[in-house]
């Protein structure tokens, strides 16, 4: 798995968990929200920690909290 796809995958679950909606999260962590339609159509291949540090301010988690999944020690890129 891709990192940028591992990070789709966490924003996903973390939403779900949380009730939310990605473009909700981005707008409350103060991002516009087309940093992360951009990962999401493949347009951006290396996010930026500050763009998932956003979306986890949105979400109230850390960074962290948002790395730790297991999935992280086996991206490819």
């Amino acid at each position: 798995m891709k990192l940028s796809e591992a990070i789709l995958k966490r924003m996903d679950e973390i939403c779900r968990e949380k009730g939310i909606s990605v473009c909700g999260a981005a707008l409350k962590g103060g991002k516009s929200p087309s940093a992360l339609y951009d990962l999401a159509k493949g347009r951006t291949q290396c996010p930026k920690v500050a763009t998932v540090q956003s979306f986890c301010e949105g979400a109230g988690i850390t960074l962290s909290q948002f790395f730790d999944a297991e999935y992280f020690n086996y991206t490819d890129d």
